[in-house]
């Protein structure tokens, strides 16, 4: 009864982060609010995405040759950050980016961040409820930094893919539909190679590099709110 009053907190701790982001950033789209549908389809299809994540994962892990730093960098950029960003990217590209339903471009973020927090949530459940569950500050520090991660990351990713949606050029639409991918890749693998390296040097950098995600993803996140608000604005003007 007891491990299982135990195994219960610890998915409430892991599940916690993910629900309370995700219900952050519906609010911040309250001027033209998504359908709460598609909103839980991609959290899903984002949770779902984890099982195609692992495997290509695992994979290419069988081709880390290298040892100490490059493989850390291997590790952080190709492993974990291309296959994770493209994954969750790929859930929005199929279910939203060609959907009536991205209007504007705070869509983008919104749809972006629920695919995100998808993963993250299941991953979350992964290490604090089955990988360490005996290691109580693994909740705290994954809830403080990790789901963060992975929502700041996708605001990147979505501030760049509705650039591209909203582009007035074939030419411009196409450039940052490829940086809403290596942008947010670049940045989490900056994250992991600073927590993999094992250097404590990088490690002075940690905390100022997600203040630097903070602020600048807070920027876009507030810009494309203000699109927003001034859109229906307009739209109740005319």
């Amino acid at each position: 009864m007891k491990g299982e009053f135990n195994n219960l907190n610890l998915f409430i701790t892991a599940v916690t982060p993910g629900i309370a982001l995700g219900l952050i950033i519906y609010w911040f789209d309250r001027h033209d609010r998504e359908p709460i549908r598609m909103l839980l389809k991609v959290f899903i299809l984002g949770i779902i995405s984890v099982i195609p994540t692992v495997i290509v994962e695992n994979l290419l892990m069988n081709f880390n040759i290298f040892g100490g730093i490059l493989g850390a960098g291997y590790t952080a950029f190709i492993v974990a950050g291309l296959v994770e960003e493209y994954m969750k990217r790929q859930v929005v590209i199929k279910q939203v980016y060609y959907n009536p339903v991205f209007n504007e471009k705070l869509d983008g973020i919104v749809y972006c961040v629920m695919s995100a927090l998808g993963f993250a949530t299941i991953e979350n459940i992964m290490y604090v409820v089955f990988r360490f569950p005996d290691v109580e500050s693994i909740g705290l520090y994954r809830a403080l930094l990790s789901v963060p991660a992975h929502m700041l990351f996708a605001i990147t990713m979505g501030y760049y893919l509705s650039l591209s949606k909203f582009a007035s050029t074939p030419e411009e639409s196409n450039y940052f539909y490829k940086k809403s991918l290596t942008v947010p890749v670049i940045l989490h693998g900056i994250f992991d190679f600073i927590l993999m390296s094992g250097i404590e040097l990088l490690m002075l950098l940690f905390i100022p590099f997600v203040i630097y995600l903070w602020v600048t993803n807070l920027k876009k996140l507030n810009m494309y709110y203000n699109d927003s608000k001034n859109s229906q604005n307009e739209y109740h003007e005319e």
